[in-house]
């Protein structure tokens, strides 16, 4: 099963691809955001067999894709994409009979620092991109999520991908990285689960635990899951992480 594409802006990766499926058994939206350092070269691919997977199950899907580096993203672009994307689902939920109380993100990478920033667009300030939300998210499901940009930009993790996704650094941009950092957004008020492997060589697991240790300190609902394998066994439906992944999906929606 394909979703079918659907524009919410006039270039050409201002899309999502919408999967309906035939006998619905969940009551939620998964809004699905992919990875790859907010870079140009990995798209919204690297989504579609999770919504193939999660639509097979009777989840509606939304396989997000959006302006990255490369290709016109970056600051503010990429924020502007994900907001406005996530809101078209207002529209979408009329022409369909959806409803809008159980929407979750589900990122993975850059993906998860989306959908993260994302779940915590009410509490921007007026003028900030992404602020005063259409649709809310009801909680976050990251996957390897890069949650703590200012280490990240200190690691030079990926050569350097924070500072070029926005566009300097911390002491260039500090409103950027503000608005843009899911570690200065706690705490939020929906629940964030945050899945990592140990051995991730891609994006440490220091990136959860210090978001949710900051988060639980905050006093927001945050959890750290633990999972087997690397970084990419997170986006395998066939793989014992991504099991957990819809656990924790079907758990959001009725908590």
């Amino acid at each position: 099963m394909n979703g079918k594409r659907i524009s919410y802006g006039p270039d050409a990766s201002q899309y999502g691809e919408l999967y309906l499926p035939e006998e619905r058994s969940h009551p939620g939206i998964v809004v699905i955001i992919h990875g790859g350092y907010w870079r140009s070269r990995y798209g919204a691919e690297l989504g579609a067999p999770l919504a193939k997977d999660l639509s097979g199950r009777g989840w509606v899907c939304w396989n997000l894709e959006y302006r990255r580096m490369g290709n016109g993203g970056g600051w503010p672009e990429t924020f502007e994409d994900i907001a406005t994307g996530i809101d078209k689902l207002a529209e979408l939920a009329r022409e369909h009979g959806l409803g809008l109380d159980a929407v979750v993100a589900l990122g993975h990478s850059a993906g998860g620092h989306l959908a993260t920033w994302a779940g915590g667009r009410d509490q921007l300030p007026a003028g900030a991109p992404g602020s005063a939300p259409a649709v809310r998210l009801k909680a976050v499901v990251s996957q390897a999520g890069l949650l703590d940009l200012r280490s990240a930009f200190e690691a030079g993790l990926s050569n350097g991908a924070v500072a070029e996704f926005l566009g300097g650094t911390p002491t260039d941009y500090p409103r950027r990285y503000e608005w843009a950092d899911p570690l200065v957004q706690v705490p939020l008020r929906i629940p964030v689960y945050a899945l990592h492997a140990e051995d991730d060589t891609a994006v440490p697991i220091s990136q959860s635990t210090a978001y949710v240790a900051a988060a639980v300190e905050a006093g927001a609902t945050a959890e750290l899951v633990p999972v087997r394998g690397g970084h990419f066994d997170l986006i395998d439906p066939g793989s014992e992480a991504f099991a957990k992944c819809r656990h924790l999906l079907e758990r959001a929606v009725v908590e």
